[in-house]
């Protein structure tokens, strides 16, 4: 695993009816549901990745403020920036934008995990449900 602090990703959408806050059931408005911005932040922050064939990382812990409303129409991109390297968990600061400005921040944390035993242990965790 060859991560270095500073590393950024993005990720980009529009606001559409498959993302808004009404379709998400987040809330009743035709507006960028959180949900979808939170979406978008943890695909930046996967972008923002390098890691080795059966290596993956998957998302444990999200600090996020949406700060204001995006219209149906509007371009929406998340940046985020590896600040912190701890054996297998990394932590990104992670904004989202739109036209206008800064539509949220927060912190996200996410840990790099072995693929297939990843896999392996949920299958056994729900076996017998």
């Amino acid at each position: 695993m060859d991560l270095k602090v500073g590393r950024k990703g993005r990720a980009q959408t529009t606001v559409s009816t498959l993302n808004t806050a009404k379709t998400m059931g987040s809330g009743q408005l035709e507006v960028f549901a959180t949900p979808a911005m939170i979406a978008l932040m943890e695909q930046a922050a996967v972008n923002a990745l390098e890691l080795p064939e059966g290596q993956s990382s998957v998302g444990t812990s999200l600090s996020i403020k949406h700060n204001a409303a995006t219209p149906l129409g509007v371009n929406v991109f998340a940046i985020a920036e590896l600040v912190e390297i701890d054996r297998r968990k990394l932590v990104f600061t992670v904004e989202a934008f739109d036209d206008a400005g800064q539509i949220g921040v927060g912190k996200h944390e996410r840990f790099v995990i072995d693929a297939d035993s990843f896999i392996a242990k949920a299958q056994a965790r729900n076996q017998g449900m």
